[in-house]
């Protein structure tokens, strides 16, 4: 049943007050959490809970292993975590069923970017690649012992070769793409 307009004149705080509820019935029945309830209340289909949004669900930070800043689970440039569907939440979980969560279960794993570094660490390659980068060392230790071997024999490329691997594996441009092979 819709509300009337008044026929005389209206203040524009009128207009906006009655906007806004408009604005709030179409959120409520098609927003975030319009289709979650529309869901538990019986509707046509229950969402997965890899759909939910924004603040329907928390997810765990990634443990993170010391010496390569890194997920340690990271394969393939991609690392999971573990997420919580929100209290009085219902969806579909990783197995396929539908599930009332508590926000204790685990309902979905959120897949994230990472960078594959092969157990070489950061720390370790700056510091090759500052103190002893005119001698190759840095690509050495990267597993590229040609290259090591001609940046020793030039001394670093007269320098510019080291200064050049230098600024690349601090900005980590090309310490994930070497690591990552």
């Amino acid at each position: 049943m819709a509300a009337a307009w008044p026929s005389g004149p209206v203040s524009p705080e009128a207009v906006a007050a009655h906007l806004l509820g408009v604005l709030w019935l179409v959120a409520a029945n098609t927003g975030p959490w319009g289709a979650v309830a529309t869901a538990a209340a019986g509707g046509d289909e229950t969402l997965k809970c890899e759909d939910l949004k924004v603040g329907q669900y928390i997810c765990k930070d990634p443990k993170i292993n010391d010496a390569t800043q890194e997920p340690v689970n990271c394969t393939n440039y991609t690392a999971h975590v573990s997420c919580f569907p929100a209290p009085n939440i219902t969806c579909k979980d990783f197995s396929g069923n539908e599930t009332h969560f508590t926000g204790n279960e685990v309902g979905f794993h959120k897949p994230i970017s990472c960078r594959n570094v092969n157990g070489y660490s950061y720390k370790v390659a700056v510091a090759l690649s500052l103190f002893l980068g005119w001698l190759g060392a840095d690509r050495f230790y990267l597993g590229y012992p040609a290259l090591g071997l001609l940046k020793f024999c030039t001394v670093g490329f007269c320098g510019i070769g080291s200064l050049i691997d230098f600024i690349l594996i601090s900005m980590q441009y090309f310490y994930s793409s070497i690591l990552s092979a």
